[in-house]
Formats: structure tokens, C-alpha cells, sequence
């Protein structure tokens, strides 16, 4: 099976103790985890600080970089928060996210959209209502998911552990991740 991971930081892999922003080892990020897990083909295409790709110019080179990928088993798309963090209301993001999911080259039904598992307040989020924000926007994933005809997944029933700043995976939560993730994809109707 070919999987391509579409993500933030958390998908990437960022390590949050290393000064310059370095990653975890590759046996510690979930992707990778995952693949040895299953021995499916499974590519990280996680970018710090990504949010979803709304502007005009960025859609295309998603979807340009998504045609690229093809064929693909599965599509798994974990963003938002960033969204959240950088000043955009809940709304716009669902928008930003509905629009992402329309223009990527692949049948929907290939598709999981991953709500993230709970921010904290911490170093990285100091404001209640961001994570007020947060929290709604798991709640109207699900639904989003459900129009757009793509399976969803929770993530925040997984256990991950986070790190001392309450955004991103510790080494464990990538392995709760990763096992998290592991049988919804394989439930996945295609």
C-alpha cells in the first residue's frame, strides 16, 4: 500500500528540545513507524509550521505535488492547528480545509482527515481561546469529513504524549500515534 502524509510539524517529525528545530530519528516519527509496522510504502511529506494550503498558488503546487505521488492508496491529511496558532477563526479554517480536500487529485474516499489530538496551554499556546479554537475544530471535523465524503479519524483518543510545550508528539506519542492511525487505514473502504 502507498500512503502520503500531509501534515504539520507533528507529521514532520520536529523535535521540540533541539535548538535549531531538528527532527526526532527516523525510527521515532510516526510515518516511519508506521511503515516498519505495516511494510507499507509511506512517504512524510510533514513541513513545520505548515498550515492549510488556501492560497491559489499553493493549491496548485499541492495538487501538482499530490499528482506526482500517484498512484496512492491513501491520503492522510493532519493540519489546522497552525492555522489556529497564526490568528484564523475556526470558520476560515474548515473553509481552508474543505477547499484543500476538493482540489487534491484522488478519490475522496482515499482520503482520512486526522483531527489532532488536544493542544495545552504551554510555552507555544497561552491563550484559552486558541485552545477553545481547538477544540471545536476536532468537533466540526468529523462532520467536514462526513460532507466531503472522507474518512475521519480522532486522534485525540489515541494517548499522545506530548512534550514539555503541549503541541507536539514526544517519542511516545509518535508510537500512539502510529498505532492509532495503523488499523483506521486499514478500514478504509476503497
Amino acid at each position: 500500500m502507498r500512503v502520503l502524509c500531509l501534515g504539520d510539524s507533528n507529521t514532520y517529525g520536529f523535535d521540540p528540545r533541539a535548538y535549531f528545530g531538528g527532527r526526532y530519528p527516523e525510527k521515532d516519527r510516526w510515518v516511519n513507524i508506521l511503515a516498519q509496522k505495516t511494510g507499507w510504502e509511506v512517504q512524510n511529506a510533514g513541513e513545520n509550521g505548515l498550515e492549510i494550503p488556501h492560497r491559489a498558488y499553493d493549491l496548485c503546487v499541492y495538487r501538482q505535488f499530490v499528482s506526482n505521488c500517484l498512484p496512492l492508496d491513501r491520503v492522510v491529511v493532519m493540519l489546522g492547528y497552525n492555522d489556529l496558532l497564526q490568528g484564523a477563526e475556526v470558520p476560515e479554517v474548515l473553509a481552508r480545509m474543505e477547499r484543500f480536500l476538493e482540489v487534491l487529485p484522488v478519490a475522496r474516499e482515499k482520503i482520512l482527515l486526522v483531527a489532532p489530538p488536544p493542544m495545552r496551554l504551554g510555552p507555544w499556546v497561552t491563550e484559552e481561546r486558541i485552545l477553545a479554537a481547538s477544540r471545536e475544530l476536532n468537533r466540526q471535523y468529523r462532520p467536514l469529513a462526513r460532507r466531503m465524503g472522507t474518512a475521519f479519524a480522532d486522534a485525540g483518543q489515541w494517548n499522545i504524549e506530548l512534550t514539555y510545550d503541549n503541541v507536539h508528539f514526544s517519542e511516545a506519542g509518535h508510537r500512539a500515534f502510529a498505532e492509532g492511525i495503523c488499523p483506521v487505514l486499514l478500514n478504509m473502504t476503497l
